[in-house]
């Protein structure tokens, strides 16, 4: 399995890279199965990209949206994943709702992630997936010290009961569902993501690191998160 490192040249290079591997993945799949099944990410790096593709034209029609992880919150708290990515995309384009799969995680980490199961499982593999990268090295809900869920036979979805952020619960996409993707592509920035991007990069048993799948794994890293 590759692990591709690209080192923008600036924010807008970055966001500008980050938009043409949204851009190429939808055409990908739009041409192959006539949908675009995208997995989302939390926090304010994602954001930036999410706010930008709300300004553009894209067969949104086709798009099917499906989240990481989310955290075990009312479904209009301000931290819940799927809120931010409301507010910055999913409330501005005609996405059909129906096409929209929020993680139910309002309901308790197990009932919502044995529900999300089970509407993943018409979903072979998905076009993209988009993932963040913690300090600690953590992706969607996947902490150092806890499963990740990377064995063969490990659930699609976890119940995260003992997360060490808060909120504790939590309901995360496992190593292995993320792995069934055709292109998964790690957003990286900001200068306090370096020591988690070293230790990555000189194989430290990372969460984020126990995402392998066949296609390999693009990291866009800003100027500030790179490691010299």
């Amino acid at each position: 399995m590759d692990t591709r490192w690209q080192v923008a040249k600036d924010d807008a290079d970055w966001l500008r890279q980050a938009l043409a591997y949204v851009r190429a993945a939808e055409a990908r799949a739009l041409a192959g199965r006539g949908a675009f099944h995208i997995v989302l990410a939390g926090g304010g790096t994602p954001r930036k990209v999410y706010e930008r593709l709300a300004q553009e034209a894209h067969d949104w029609a086709h798009w099917h949206i499906w989240f990481g992880d989310e955290r075990c919150l009312p479904v209009d708290d301000p931290e819940r994943n799927s809120r931010m990515a409301f507010e910055a995309l999913l409330s501005k384009v005609p996405i059909p709702a129906q096409n929209i799969h929020v993680i139910p995680a309002e309901l308790g980490a197990a009932v919502a992630a044995e529900r999300y199961a089970q509407e993943l499982a018409g979903v072979h593999a998905f076009d993209l997936v988009l993932l963040g990268l913690g300090e600690d090295g953590h992706t969607a809900s996947l902490f150092p010290g806890h499963d990740w869920g990377e064995a063969i036979d490990a659930p699609p979805v976890l119940a995260v009961l003992d997360a060490p952020k808060p909120p504790p619960e939590r309901v995360s996409l496992s190593a292995r569902r993320l792995n069934c993707a055709c292109v998964v592509l790690c957003l990286v920035t900001g200068a306090g993501k370096r020591e988690a991007v070293a230790a990555w990069r000189g194989g430290v048993a990372l969460p984020v690191a126990a995402i392998r799948p066949a296609c390999g794994v693009d990291v866009l890293l800003d100027p500030a998160a790179a490691v010299a």
